[in-house]
């Protein structure tokens, strides 16, 4: 796929799932944020970059981290997802952060604005993730910190089925190289090869939960990354892939819900 049809899908998708996606995601990818959050070691006056903020789940922890006298700014790609941001924000009545829209592989910053960059489950998203890390780098201080987590392994990733099933209805693949940076050590040699150093990478075992298959396919096709595809397909193609998706899962059911295995690779780097 061409990264300029890559980026337009994700960045009208995750238009699209704004209004579903804390529902179905904040609690499944707490333990992600969690992690991250806690290897970041945020300290008062710092200045922070949340790439990929999304709706600002990770942005306004660390606001509250870094104080008054510090500052952070979230970018997503999705201009609804920083308008809810935004929406958010004046609601918590935080004076030290804001939200932009911006490509996370072209950042629109000085070299060396920031001391802490962080990017919460966005990368794998991005058709040049080499390069959003590089921009990451120029915009960090010396000795400037950056914290990444991204999705595991496909094999220990339950919910992992919602793209073929998605693929086999549309011309070109939504998510092609998804789960590439969760293999192995990739994303902690992608860091390290661009010079980060004390590179560590922490791995997390997880279960999603979903009190039935209706909350589940919600999650996988409504809030999520395919949000685009789903947004065009007809009732009867909704029924289908549905259908094909709460039958991929079967095996993680229990009792009337869903107990999915999931994965999260969480790597913390200097520069």
């Amino acid at each position: 796929m061409e990264a300029k049809v890559q980026r337009r899908i994700q960045r009208y998708g995750w238009d699209l799932a704004v209004n579903s996606y804390e529902q179905a995601w904040q609690k499944q990818l707490a333990p992600a944020h969690d992690a991250l959050l806690s290897q970041a070691r945020f300290a008062p006056g710092e200045r922070v970059l949340d790439v990929a903020c999304g709706t600002g789940l990770v942005t306004f922890q660390a606001a509250r981290r870094v104080g008054s006298g510090g500052s952070v700014i979230g970018i997503d790609i999705s201009g609804e997802m920083v308008l809810a941001a935004e929406h958010r924000a004046r609601g918590l009545a935080l004076g030290n952060v804001q939200f932009q829209r911006m490509d996370g592989e072209l950042l629109a910053f000085a070299d060396g604005s920031f001391d802490v960059v962080v990017c919460a489950l966005g990368l794998m998203y991005m058709p040049e993730p080499e390069q959003a890390l590089r921009e990451m780098r120029r915009v960090l201080k010396p000795g400037g910190r950056l914290l990444l987590a991204v999705w595991g392994e496909r094999a220990r990733c339950g919910w992992s089925a919602v793209f073929p099933i998605v693929d086999a209805e549309v011309s070109s693949e939504v998510c092609p190289m998804f789960f590439r940076l969760g293999q192995g050590e990739a994303l902690a040699g992608a860091c390290a090869e661009l010079g980060f150093a004390q590179v560590r990478t922490q791995r997390i075992a997880v279960h999603l939960g979903y009190e039935d298959a209706q909350q589940a396919c919600v999650a996988a096709f409504v809030g999520g990354p395919v949000a685009l595809a789903w947004s065009r397909f007809s009732d009867d193609v909704r029924a289908r892939v549905c259908d094909q998706y709460v039958e991929a899962i079967s095996g993680f059911r229990h009792g009337t819900g869903y107990q999915m295995p999931g994965e999260f690779v969480v790597v913390a780097a200097h520069y």
